[in-house]
């Protein structure tokens, strides 16, 4: 039986460029996506430090141009990687931010705040991004939310979903679950749209978001109590899943800014490809044309003095547009192909083919999908912002008590990569192949090298080479204490995996009785757990200094509330008349300190502020007593 945890929980799409949080609400018997601050549902993935604060969200993104070595974005390709990746190196020549190598060739983020130089990780971004997330909805629920269910894409490898769940623990969340992200898209497509689905339905989710590209192919059937014919749930099972970590809306950005600062510089003689600021306005203008171009032909790029006072005008077709990224959305078809093979199941067979992801939304990428399944009509039914955080919040609620009026349904789910040990030769003998159902657990037989072989190193990895080294190592361990015997003495390694996808391997020697068990944690390549409280100490520092900015800029804009008053009180005549010049004297001494206040606020403390504006308010609060 499922445990249930007690409090309210949540489901959060934590996307690459937009994040989303959701919950299930009993008494509307429904998902409520929850809208920010800004009144939007959506909130981009962004983080900035200025000299005075961190902003997150909305506010971040808003000022990127103006502040782009400090403003990150696009943690969500950093969090698991490693410095050398190629990817890793190929992004970074796109960023404004800079990137450094830390321990362990361990990403690191440089950026500086308050007027020093700080060396971030990716999961501490991402942790900034939860708790704004979590902000979010402890403000529409009025009270503090500590579960969430997390979102994933479907080619996560286990390294990169526990940095989810560490990003999960500094914001302060407790992470129920991770969820790959077309699963729980498919959650809110059966549920919202396939309510009376009979029978069972062979779903397509197609999820193409900003960073990440993910297709899995589920199986939706209800199932049926026999003995009262009842339906008792929904099952949602995974036949398959494929996707590629590095691929969306952010490469076709990329393309299209490529595209344009060639075209800069063959106009004006001029490379803007080392400015960082001019290439961070351009990419903006280059997304809003990329959404234009959704739905018309041509988009104009207009961006006033873009380098050295240099105004670009330009224009790209969407023809134009289609041709820059044709491989990659081909690329987009190969996984689409895997897929289906992965699953054995011909393309006829898929009943729907659902859209999910803001890139989905791409005229060209809709036509070859709807070409490669025979002219069969898209869904496009969900909305493709919201449908992952509303699967997420489904799953919160169903792991949570409370709720009883949450759907019923089975979630069963597929491993991502193969996982297996290393051989002689460095061989990597599969034992879970990719796509197999989860939970699972599979035994596999395996004898020793040499003679008199009293110890076996089990050497555990993850992924699709025949080379076990070029896979990732996922722990390790030794089985000592083996009986003196000839080389091929058996000895049985068993892989277990349990419905959150953690791991656990063990090793059995049967004449002897000898068996070791870890659970790989990868700790090797994980935060510690001293660098997790160091982490958490270090967001509750960043909640605190950011709450001090903000009550200081709340007194110094009372205080220019109260200036601005005083000065229309004493434009007043018959005000004027009845004070004496003593008084009025005294008031324009208090009106000149605030305004001097207001020049050097970075030089005042808070308690002086907040001591003259009760003063302020004090001399306002009698004028407008006794002579108005």
């Amino acid at each position: 039986m499922t445990k249930k945890y007690q409090g309210c929980a949540v489901g959060i799409d934590l996307g690459t460029t937009y994040s989303c949080v959701a919950v299930w609400q009993d008494e509307h018997n429904r998902v409520e996506i929850i809208h920010n601050d800004q009144g939007n549902k959506t909130t981009p993935s962004f983080v900035a430090f200025t000299d005075d604060e961190r902003l997150i969200g909305d506010a971040a993104k808003n000022q990127t141009a103006n502040n782009p070595q400090n403003t990150v974005f696009d943690a969500k390709r950093l969090i698991g990687r490693k410095f050398s990746d190629s990817v890793v190196q190929d992004d970074i020549k796109l960023w404004p931010f800079k990137v450094i190598s830390g321990t362990n060739d361990k990403p690191m983020i440089s950026v500086k705040y308050k007027g020093q130089e700080k060396h971030l990780c990716a999961e501490e971004i991402s942790s900034m991004v939860l708790t704004k997330m979590r902000e979010i909805a402890e403000a529409f629920l009025e009270f503090p939310v500590k579960n969430a269910v997390i979102t994933v894409p479907a080619y996560f490898n286990d390294y990169q979903r526990k940095a989810t769940i560490d990003a999960g623990t500094i914001a302060g969340l407790n992470v129920l679950r991770i969820v790959n992200e077309p699963t729980a898209a498919a959650i809110a497509y059966g549920l919202d749209k396939r309510t009376n689905c009979m029978g069972e339905r062979n779903i397509f989710i197609f999820d193409l978001g900003g960073g990440t590209f993910d297709v899995s192919l589920l199986r939706i059937k209800d199932r049926v109590s026999h003995l009262f014919k009842i339906k008792k749930d929904k099952v949602f099972q995974v036949k398959a899943t494929a996707g590629n970590t590095h691929l969306g809306g952010e490469d076709f950005d990329s393309r299209m800014v490529n595209y344009f600062a060639e075209e800069f510089k063959k106009k004006n003689k001029v490379d803007i490809t080392g400015n960082s600021r001019a290439l961070r306005r351009l990419r903006t203008a280059c997304k809003r044309a990329k959404r234009t171009l959704s739905f018309a032909v041509v988009a104009t790029i207009e961006v006033d003095s873009l380098f050295e006072g240099i105004d670009f005008f330009s224009s790209i077709t969407r023809a134009k547009f289609e041709e820059i990224n044709m491989d990659l959305f081909n690329e987009c078809l190969k996984t689409v192909e895997r897929c289906l093979t992965d699953a054995n199941m011909d393309k006829r067979a898929v009943h729907d083919v659902v859209l999910v992801g803001g890139s989905s939304r791409i005229p060209k990428v809709q036509q070859l999908l709807q070409e490669f399944f025979g002219g069969k009509e898209l869904c496009k039914s969900i909305n493709p912002d919201e449908a992952v955080a509303y699967g997420a919040a489904v799953q919160a609620a169903l792991l949570s008590e409370g709720f009883k009026k949450v759907p019923k349904l089975v979630l069963q789910d597929v491993t991502p990569l193969s996982l297996g040990i290393q051989v002689i030769g460095d061989i990597m003998s599969v034992i879970i192949p990719r796509n197999t159902s989860i939970p699972t657990k599979i035994t596999k037989g395996f004898i020793t090298d040499y003679d008199n072989q009293v110890c076996v190193g089990i050497y555990v990895y993850e992924g699709e080479r025949a080379k076990a080294s070029d896979n990732n190592l996922l722990g390790s361990f030794d089985l000592n204490g083996l009986p003196i015997a000839p080389r091929g003495h058996p000895v049985k390694v068993c892989f277990t995996i349990n419905e959150n996808g953690i791991l656990v391997v063990s090793a059995y020697e049967k004449s002897t009785g000898i068996m070791k068990e870890i659970a790989i944690t990868n700790s090797k390549e994980r935060l510690s757990s001293q660098e997790i409280k160091e982490m958490i100490r270090e967001a509750e520092d960043y909640r605190f200094k950011d709450e001090k900015f903000l009550r200081k800029a709340n007194v110094m804009n009372a205080l220019d509330d109260c200036v601005y008053k005083l000065r229309n009180a004493l434009k007043n005549k018959d005000i004027r008349l009845q004070l004496s010049s003593k008084k009025i004297d005294k008031i324009n001494s208090e009106i000149t300190k605030a305004t001097n206040f207001h020049d050097t606020n970075q030089k005042s403390e808070i308690h002086v502020l907040e001591n003259h504006l009760k003063e302020l308010k004090s001399i306002l609060q009698h004028i407008i007593s006794k002579y108005v």
